[in-house]
């Protein structure tokens, strides 16, 4: 008959248990894979898929008995750490969204508003654009696989104990709204410049010729513009999109 102990039962799952959480919080909280359209019992599986594929490379775990209050602490710091993980890299995906209002702000495009249901928030059309090409973006340059790799590195940054919250005095999570801002600025300012050279040229116009109606000339010619910008400029968008994001993912290695 096949017997087995408690020690031996917690031996088995606890090596499953405590990377399953970590990757069921990444998933739940990661762009493109955490969106509604994917099940969650495909998240599930994936987040198990992985555990059980990463064992031979993560660092041995805490005996904890399942049934204590340190288990809850540890199943905490997991859940903590994923959602961190996968905040992280949504940090980069709405400095692109923001680089695309700005954009679309500038172009006249601001009544051309919809409700994006990932964010529950109004966006322009240009920002729309700018996160479905961040998202394919994401894929193409294999993006997935890194934060799949940041996550079984995480393990050697921040191993599972007991202390809570001690991750937190190592990534500093309050400094990642600067990130938000430089990245968006960074995206966006070729694009800006362009468009405020034109509301200048617009407003010499205006004071040279005043006969010319420049409401009615400027709006076509600003979008005009606007998309000649976005044109050349999104095949652009590979190179600081990949360096935010590495830079965010080395946090977690």
């Amino acid at each position: 008959m096949l017997t087995f102990t408690d020690a031996q039962l917690q031996a088995w799952i606890a090596p499953l248990l405590w990377p399953f959480l970590r990757a069921l919080a990444l998933f739940t909280s990661l762009p493109v894979i955490g969106q509604r359209i994917v099940p969650v019992r495909v998240r599930i599986a994936l987040a198990f898929f992985i555990a059980v594929a990463s064992q031979a490379t993560l660092p041995a775990m805490p005996a904890v008995a399942l049934d204590s209050p340190a288990a809850l602490l540890l199943a905490a710091q997991q859940v903590m750490i994923g959602l961190a993980l996968g905040f992280a890299v949504r940090l980069v995906f709405a400095a692109a969204e923001m680089a695309g209002e700005v954009v679309g702000l500038q172009m006249g495009l601001n009544y051309a508003s919809f409700f994006d249901p990932a964010t529950a928030s109004q966006t322009n059309a240009a920002g729309r654009l700018f996160g479905a090409m961040v998202a394919l973006l994401f894929i193409v340059v294999d993006g997935h696989l890194a934060v799949i790799a940041a996550l079984v590195r995480s393990f050697d940054a921040f191993p599972v104990s007991t202390d809570t919250l001690g991750w937190l005095r190592t990534l500093q999570p309050h400094a990642w709204g600067a990130e938000v801002f430089q990245l968006g600025l960074w995206i966006a300012l070729p694009l800006v410049g362009m468009l405020l050279f034109v509301n200048i040229v617009l407003g010499v116009i205006s004071r040279v010729a005043p006969q010319i109606n420049v409401f009615a000339v400027g709006f076509p010619l600003t979008l005009s513009v606007g998309l000649v910008g976005m044109l050349v400029t999104l095949p652009m968008m590979q190179s600081p999109f990949t360096m935010a994001l590495e830079r965010m993912l080395a946090q977690f290695r």
